[in-house]
């Protein structure tokens, strides 16, 4: 269930009688709860409660209890053992008439209230549904409730009107939407003339059927389109000549209403009937997009970016420099007055802002300091100097483009009545200005000096429609030109292999005759390089969210060169961190926020995530690519280790239909059969079978044994099978070696060695990558191999120090670690090693080997889950980890960014290198 769904289940919940005995199952029905779930605890199988109620191990403990009781039994569910037996993380208790409940696993507030409140509150308990919250959603939940009214109503239009569901004229309902939302903003904070004016005069004057529903709003958003001195000549109802002229181009254009049905009106109602007074601009924006997008529809209600994660952008890129600005100018007037005309130029761009979010919060933020300087100035009610077409947006689809600029007006009318007053508010609200400040195109083909021009002065026309006129460029001049330019968002990520056509047809048009591999890149460095040629001419500041993919791996090398070389440099950036909506068993994405400046100044910061979810930043000097505090140096794949470490090679590849692989159930028959070919019979490994203890077998055959082993009957059939199978190959290679099909395709080793494997891929919540030694005699293909190495290179290989190196300098396979031995190991930096070293290290790598040899049969992949990694394994490897690290800088290191600082340095000096944009900028030779 989404959230909407969840919300409305529990509204239907508290309208109907309350039944003590019924309302546990029901509760937790709405929260998503299978029937045979409901089923195990009213049988008691599985509800463990010691005080008659329901207990839902790791979830909740509920009781219904008789009138007056409901503290004291919220007292008992708290005190329960059952309750701290079963990790319960919520207790609550009710008598129908009142309503506790807390939340056990955090400091968040109880809730206390009515029981016929108590959807209001809805969000506190959504972890119960594997929905992760965040606070803004717990506090309210009007915006879930809105978001699921209006997409009852939107669903139900469409039903009846299947014509406005066509690609021509859905944006026509798109719209209609945009106006109701408007409107019932305006019925409830006054801006209309009496509380509830427009959804009372719907309901008073239109039929029960919903036959004359349509009519009666056409006549309304009429009236809202017409100037008072109009009016007279405009034939209204007394009932829609009391509504006032809006303009602004959102009531303007054709007033055609779609088709009512009882239904429609019913929903239409519900919804007007909302206290609209709660909306949240930056949340419902986010929220009522997936309305209009069937796609989407299904994570109705989940489309939500937390406030502090975009603040994690806005802060650091501008907000913070006026904070420190508002703080050193103390109540200096003349600063204020400075810090105040500053603002009021200060234009901030989203080129992918969706419904408007990070432009939201933004104004919000930026009128919060306004109304501390005017308070200090004892100017508490002056109308603000911020102008809310500074901030300005593009938008792909119509809609959220709608929804955007809607968003902005709600929010400045907020903030007019939170800082200058109710009354001040209204008296300047309407009528909205006629201005086109939100851009509705493809922001990868549109040129952003038209929409954002240096000087302010480079919008090509003007018009008087704010929603209906084409929206391929911006229609308003600057106010108070002159100003800085901020460049923010969230732009679609999209990896190579995910592109469409017409999104690889967007990278070309930028990136076409600058990088030749620009078809690797992920869709989001389009937006950065608009941004860099944008900034080579604005002197503007941009901030992406991103995939940590364009700062890992071979991306870095092919993108970030080209970026430097506009003269931009990474003024600021957060190192992963996780980023996600408010959803349930929804793909996390793991994210980097980038800013680049071409005048990043002395100081850089950087800001690293800890385990607790906190930011440590750090000041440097310079930020690279890979996003650490170190020179631009990228890394390049080398043949040979930098490093005086073993030579690393992949495993040798079969390329043989399947014919030399064998499976070690049909091995063991063979052999049974003819135990002489026993010989040419080894164990074959990949990375797939190293970790998991999965057994295969291969047929392994030197030349100077050919001879002999076709004279087996089986043998000869499956060197023939080779045979044949290499000569359909349009390869002239791949035919040669038909003349070799005891062979495999590519050999790598002689079959003697001692083997160390290395896995290609490692899941990303795995610590240490996965490395193994084989039995003498066993055969490597699709993993990587160390043969006849030294133990001390195992210790180098399963260290905590490498493991980041490969996440950095490889990057991931989706979400996985991506292994390279000539990207990841050759480049490994690594200090001379003494004679004492290698073997301290050796004993590591011994120990390590070991530990897990005492937990036989336990595969790589039993010992390497972080939730079950045995204890003395955990600590041999914290021992080898100690020894590495205290080797390269004398203790240990205290976090990644540390680690990879010492890395890149001595990668640096361990490398020639070669200048490719100024003294800064250098790869790897």
């Amino acid at each position: 269930m989404n959230a909407v769904e969840i919300e409305e289940a529990i509204s239907a919940l508290a309208a109907e009688p309350f039944d003590p005995d019924e309302f546990p199952y029901a509760f937790l029905e709405a929260f998503g709860n299978k029937a045979t779930t409901i089923k195990r605890l009213r049988s008691g199988s599985s509800n463990r409660s010691d005080v008659d109620g329901v207990l839902q191990t790791s979830n909740i403990h509920i009781k219904t209890c008789a009138p007056g009781e409901v503290a004291d039994t919220l007292t008992a569910l708290r005190n329960s053992p059952a309750t701290a037996r079963a990790k319960a993380k919520f207790i609550l208790a009710t008598d129908g008439v009142d309503f506790q409940a807390e939340d056990l696993a955090s400091d968040i507030p109880p809730v206390v209230c009515d029981y016929n409140d108590f959807p209001e509150h809805f969000g506190f308990f959504l972890p119960l549904a594997g929905i992760s919250t965040v606070r803004q959603v717990r506090e309210s939940a009007f915006d879930i409730k809105a978001t699921g009214r209006l997409n009852r109503l939107y669903i139900e239009l469409l039903r009846n009107n299947p014509d406005w569901g066509t690609a021509d004229r859905r944006p026509e309902l798109n719209h209609f939407m945009a106006r109701l939302i408007f409107s019932f903003f305006a019925e409830d904070t006054d801006i209309f003339n009496g509380e509830g004016l427009f959804t009372q005069t719907i309901e008073q004057m239109s039929e029960s059927d919903g036959s004359n529903t349509g009519w009666v709003i056409s006549e309304l958003f009429r009236a809202m389109n017409t100037r008072p001195k109009d009016r007279p000549t405009g034939n209204f109802r007394p009932w829609a000549n009391i509504f006032p002229y809006v303009n602004g181009g959102l009531f303007s254009g054709s007033v055609e209403v779609p088709r009512f049905s009882r239904m429609a009106r019913t929903y239409l109602l519900n919804v007007g009937k909302l206290d609209w007074t709660k909306i949240n601009p930056d949340i419902f924006g986010s929220m009522i997009q997936a309305v209009a997008d069937d796609d989407e529809r299904g994570a109705l209600g989940m489309h939500y970016t937390s406030v502090p994660n975009i603040l994690k952008v806005l802060n650091p890129l501008f907000l913070d420099d006026l904070r420190e600005k508002l703080e050193d100018a103390e109540g200096n007037p003349r600063k204020l007055l400075n810090l105040r005309n500053r603002m009021a130029r200060i234009r901030v761009f989203d080129p992918a802002c969706g419904s408007g979010n990070f432009l939201v919060i933004a104004y919000k933020e930026m009128r919060a300091i306004e109304a501390n300087i005017n308070q200090r100035r004892n100017e508490k009610e002056r109308n603000s100097d911020i102008p809310l077409t500074n901030f300005r947006g593009i938008e792909i689809r119509d809609f959220p483009a709608e929804i955007a600029r809607l968003a902005l007006i709600i929010a400045e009318y907020q903030c007019d009545v939170l800082y200058r007053g109710q009354k001040e508010a209204l008296a300047e609200f309407l009528p909205l200005d006629a201005m086109n400040w939100i851009t509705c195109g493809n922001a990868l083909r549109l040129d952003w000096l038209s929409l954002m021009d240096v000087k302010g002065t480079g919008v090509k026309h003007h018009a008087d429609d704010l929603f209906h006129t084409p929206l391929d460029q911006a229609q308003i001049d600057f106010e108070n030109e002159g100003g800085e330019t901020y460049i923010c968002g969230n732009p679609p990520y999209r990896g190579s292999q995910w592109q469409s056509e017409e999104q690889k047809s967007d990278l070309g048009s930028i990136f076409d005759g600058r990088v030749k591999n620009w078809k690797s890149l992920d869709y989001v460095t389009g937006w950065f390089m608009k941004a860099a040629d944008y900034g080579r001419k604005a002197g503007s500041i941009a901030a992406f969210v991103t995939t940590n993919s364009i700062c890992q791996g071979r991306q870095v090398g092919a993108f970030w060169p080209i970026i430097l070389a506009t003269g931009h440099e990474i003024t600021f950036a957060h190192t992963s961190f996780k980023w996600a909506n408010l959803a349930t068993q929804k793909a996390v994405v793991t994210v980097v926020i980038v800013g680049i400046s071409i005048n990043p100044g002395r100081t850089r910061r950087l800001f690293t995530t800890t385990n607790n979810g906190e930011a440590v930043l750090t000041y440097t000097e310079n930020i690279n690519p890979y996003l650490v505090p170190a020179s631009n140096v990228i890394v390049e794949p080398k043949s040979k280790p930098i490093s005086r470490v073993s030579l690393m090679n992949f495993g040798s590849m079969p390329n043989d239909g399947g014919n030399l692989l064998v499976n070690s159930e049909e091995a063991r028959r063979v052999v049974a059969q003819n135990p002489d070919i026993r010989q040419y019979i080894r164990p074959i490994f990949g990375t797939q079978e190293f970790i998991n203890g999965i057994e295969r077998r291969c047929i392994w055959v030197e030349d100077p044994e050919y001879h002999q082993a076709r004279e087996d009957e089986w043998l000869q059939s499956r060197f023939q099978a080779v045979s044949e199978k290499r000569l359909e190959s349009s390869r002239s290679t791949t035919k040669k070696l038909s003349e070799y099909p005891h062979r495999f395709g590519e050999i790598r080793q002689k079959g003697n060695e001692v083997v160390t494997i290395i896995s290609k891929t490692s899941s990303e919540t795995r610590e240490y990558i996965p490395v193994n030694i084989l039995s003498k005699g066993s055969i490597v293909s699709e993993a990587f191999a160390l043969f006849d190495a030294p133990l001390w290179n195992i210790a180098l290989l399963v260290s905590a120090l490498h493991l980041v190196w490969i996440a950095t300098v490889c990057g991931k396979l989706k979400t996985d670690f991506r292994y390279s031995n000539t990207l990841g190991w050759n480049t490994f930096p690594v200090p001379q090693l003494t004679d004492k070293n290698r073997a301290d290290l050796t004993r590591c790598a011994e120990d390590i080997l070991l530990t897990r040899e005492n937990h036989f049969p336990a595969t790589i992949a039993n010992l390497y889950d972080p939730q079950k990694m045995p204890d003395d394994l955990r600590a041999a490897h914290d021992r080898n980890d100690e020894v590495l690290e205290r080797i390269y800088i004398g203790r240990r290191f205290r976090n990644d960014t540390e680690r990879l600082e010492k890395l890149f340095e001595l990668y640096t000096r361990m490398t020639a290198a070669k200048t490719l944009t100024g003294s800064k900028f250098r790869i790897g030779a």
